[in-house]
């Protein structure tokens, strides 16, 4: 059982991340904790673990929860005895086995005879036969370290298990024991992930937000289908609100018109009749408060409608609020961009793919690029852009204008402002307010056009990158996505998606999410290795 109570998180400079969170799971329950970047995910996690004090609340768990970090190199220093907190236990077998039986010894190891053993059996599971207990996680790839903290789960067995982004750095295959494992667990789970994949895999959804945090009774998709009654309701309902203020400002229109009138008639009328100067003074005024009256009345409706509007505005979600639109490609659809036969790299008689590839890509296609860890799918990337040259075979390349997004964004140049990147695209000439309304349009409002982006997010990069490309004056006849998901929160992702669906150049993608290919309606698949 993990139960938070009034939970809530204040930053050092005393900013509110979160407050009043209140959530209560049950043994063997799974649930994703999903929202946008910044809303406090890792952070709530890090609390539930006890590895950051709340700012008020509780937390309160029936046993100590396995804790499964995102890793930056931060762990780069520890061996992986360390990192997986056995170490002592490890060092008191070893001395307790050459003899030194100590009272010290004994109870560090605590009874716990089969650790290593069981340590080996846990690393073999996740694919690490060939990784030592004592060996540094700075030797390791970015799978195979978050494979060393899986293999925590089934060392220390516990009831409650957290796991922060734990398919990132993952390939097919490792996803995929993630997924068997997340399917046949007992333990009680809560995941932040945006692999979608995974997400369908758990029963329940909580959702963070700066509302604070709501559970769904079902999977990402039904979660998915629930937002979008919730969008498509809201969207309505601006539509209504903008109707109706139409309707307010016309009818205080045409009232003004028809009262401005009157007192014209009026006034023509009391011209004829000859009446007093002071007569006519007080008629005046009395015209005059009429008016300012009727304005005020309409001034008032038309000012709450407003305000409705601009509050529901404020709910809509930013894929809502967004406007894509690339220019075409200036390739005809069809064409063989790239003719590859009997092509390998490498150096000397040692060639990178067992097999010599041979294939076309025609534009207008989208292909995905499939191939464990290692496999050369970064190689055949450099290769097609024309960044390396083959060893054995031949690939021809059709003249064709490319982008290649990494999972970087390294087009993106951190010491430019976003105003000043926007423009390093902008050769159509366009005017500065031109510009501006296209970064408006991406969520980049004047609060971003200064700032440097070496300041922005990854999601923020993504959007970026995407609106330069289309303040370009031709959609590019390629692009590459190289990992392109691993640092996008979902709403970025599906920003990305939806970008991408309005592209109908030529796609070559690098991807282990199945459900992101899926979306982006990727028909063809090199495999490699």
């Amino acid at each position: 059982m993990l139960l938070l109570q009034n939970l809530g998180y204040a930053h050092p400079n005393k900013d509110v991340l979160f407050d009043g969170l209140n959530l209560a799971v049950n043994h063997h329950q799974k649930i994703a904790l999903i929202g946008n970047n910044g809303v406090g995910k890792s952070t709530l996690l890090k609390i539930i673990a006890g590895l950051l004090l709340p700012s008020v609340g509780l937390v309160t768990a029936s046993s100590a929860p396995y804790y499964i970090p995102q890793h930056f190199g931060q762990f780069d220093g520890l061996t992986v005895a360390q990192a997986l907190h056995i170490e002592g236990k490890i060092a008191a077998l070893a001395e307790i086995l050459d003899g030194q039986a100590t009272d010290a010894n004994l109870a560090v190891l605590d009874d716990d005879w089969t650790i290593e053993e069981r340590s080996r059996e846990a690393l073999l599971q996740w694919g690490l036969a060939e990784v030592g207990l004592m060996q540094r996680m700075a030797s390791l790839s970015g799978g195979q370290k978050t494979n060393v903290f899986l293999a925590g789960i089934a060392i220390h067995q516990p009831e409650i298990v957290l796991l922060d982004e734990p398919s990132n750095h993952l390939d097919t295959a490792g996803r995929q024991l993630l997924y068997d494992f997340i399917k046949a667990s007992p333990s009680t789970l809560l995941v932040v992930s945006h692999d979608r994949k995974l997400l369908n895999l758990l029963p329940s959804v909580c959702e963070l937000s700066r509302r604070g945090i709501a559970l769904y009774g079902g999977n990402y998709e039904f979660y998915s289908e629930q937002k979008q009654v919730e969008s498509h309701a809201l969207n309505q309902d601006v539509k209504s609100r903008e109707k109706a203020l139409r309707k307010a400002r016309e009818t205080e229109r045409e009232a003004l018109e028809r009262k401005q009138k009157q007192d014209a008639r009026g006034k023509k009328n009391q011209d004829k009749a000859g009446l007093p100067a002071i007569v006519l003074g007080m008629m005046r005024n009395s015209a005059e408060n009429s008016a300012s009256r009727l304005k005020g009345i309409h001034a008032e409706k038309v000012g709450a409608l407003s305000q409705e509007l601009s509050e529901l505005r404020k709910e809509l979600p930013d894929t809502d609020k967004m406007k894509f639109g690339f220019d075409q490609s200036a390739l005809h659809r069809g064409k063989v961009l790239f003719a590859a036969t009997g092509l390998n790299y490498g150096y000397g008689a040692r060639q990178l793919w067992p097999e010599d590839l041979s294939f076309q890509l025609h534009s207008g296609e989208r292909l995905a690029l499939h191939g464990p860890n290692g496999s050369g799918k970064t190689t055949l990337i450099k290769l097609l852009l024309g960044d390396l040259e083959p060893t054995r075979g031949t690939l021809h390349r059709a003249g064709s204008k490319a982008v290649f997004i990494d999972q970087d964004y390294s087009l993106i140049h951190d010491q430019l402002s976003v105003y000043e990147q926007a423009q390093h695209f902008n050769a159509a000439g366009l005017q500065e307010h031109e510009v501006k309304i296209r970064l408006t349009r991406f969520l980049f409002t004047k609060d971003y056009w200064a700032k440097p982006c070496r300041t922005l997010s990854g999601g923020e990069k993504m959007r970026l990158l995407l609106c330069c490309l289309m303040i370009s004056h031709q959609a590019p006849d390629l692009i590459v996505l190289d990992e392109p998901t691993n640092n996008l929160d979902i709403q970025n992702l599906e920003i990305l998606t939806a970008a991408l669906h309005d592209y109908h150049g030529t796609l070559v993608v690098v991807s282990h999410d199945e459900y992101f290919l899926q979306q982006l309606q990727v028909a063809r698949t090199l495999r490699l290795g």
